[in-house]
């Protein structure tokens, strides 16, 4: 696994970058996400939206694209009705759209012979498709992967338990990497490891913690720590933060290399903050795309290497980075 995301990085020039908001743009689509499963509803209703997206954010220059899985559970599916089977299907839709949105991608640039090197017939830009594994606290849609506080009654063998099943089916499903995201606390990293572990989980995964504070997770655990138990782990090949405001990123580049030296990947919200109460995005320090796109040039210095965006940021903000990193302007 060590040298699975080096090489990837060396294919896409030392640096990747990573799709942006998912829901958001879904929504501007013109879907309706007013439901405990969010973009995952999608999946039941309205998968050639989820494809639509996941072609924009490769047009916009996309190296990784995360599949419509964050917030779709078989437990989730189940309690709308779905049998497991139905909903194990669903799980594995995800990951097969955007194979397919990949495939199409592709097709097209052969056609076009924009991003096809005629020499041998390589690829200008290597893609990768990143099952994209949501929390526990974003199953139970209450805005707790936005605090981590699950209470005593949560076990690492209930997070295990829970996530079991949803892992094997997105790593059988033809994903190239499991993405971990917005992990809250150090409990749950430490039930992904034991997972990946025990369930022998072919493909690699990444780790994405999210913080408040811009020093420790969002639940108070450390994120050295958390970083660690990431670090520790040989299906692991990348660190970083997810879902957190731009303004803490340096910082947490900074904690994040002090414990280990896998490659560090980075996508921050827009700068807006989410309220778990009222479900709704409130305008925080006037964050603009722009500024977004030009914190990458020190994010880099820092030594981060995969760079993308969150919640609320759109194809223009992954335009933006893509063509920034092109440029050897960071």
């Amino acid at each position: 696994m060590g040298s699975f995301m080096a090489d990837f990085l060396q294919q896409c020039g030392g640096c990747s970058v990573i799709d942006g908001g998912f829901a958001t743009e879904l929504e501007r689509h013109g879907a309706d996400l007013n439901d405990p499963l969010w973009s995952a509803t999608c999946l039941i209703s309205s998968p050639h939206l989820i494809r639509r997206v996941h072609l924009d954010y490769l047009d916009a220059g996309a190296n990784i694209i995360c599949t419509a899985s964050y917030q779709a559970t078989i437990q989730g599916f189940e309690a709308k009705g779905f049998s497991t089977a139905e909903s194990e299907d669903l799980v594995r839709r995800s990951v097969e759209i955007a194979l397919e949105a990949r495939d199409i991608y592709l097709q097209r640039c052969t056609k076009d012979s924009w991003d096809f090197l005629g020499s041998g017939g390589s690829w200008g830009r290597p893609i990768l498709i990143a099952a994209s594994i949501g929390s526990y606290g974003a199953y139970l849609a209450d805005g707790s992967e936005y605090n981590g506080n699950y209470g005593d009654s949560v076990t690492l063998e209930t997070l295990k338990d829970f996530h079991r099943r949803r892992v094997q089916v997105l790593a059988n499903a033809g994903a190239d990497l499991l993405a971990f995201e917005t992990i809250p606390n150090k409990l749950e990293a430490q039930a992904y490891t034991e997972l990946l572990d025990e369930e022998g989980i072919q493909i690699p995964a990444w780790f994405a913690f999210n913080s408040k504070d811009g020093i420790n997770v969002v639940s108070g655990d450390s994120l050295s720590d958390c970083a660690s138990i990431a670090d520790a782990s040989k299906q692991v090949v990348a660190v970083g933060i997810n879902c957190t405001p731009p303004r803490y990123i340096h910082g947490l580049i900074l904690s994040i290399q002090k414990v280990t030296c896998k490659p560090i990947l980075v996508y921050p919200n827009s700068g807006e903050t989410y309220d778990g109460e009222t479900k709704q995005w409130l305008k925080s320090d006037g964050m603009i795309e722009e500024d977004f796109v030009s914190y990458v040039r020190k994010w880099k210095e820092a030594g981060a290497s995969l760079f993308g965006g969150c919640c609320r940021t759109t194809p223009n903000t992954i335009r933006g980075i893509a063509k920034a990193l092109s440029l050897n302007t960071v």
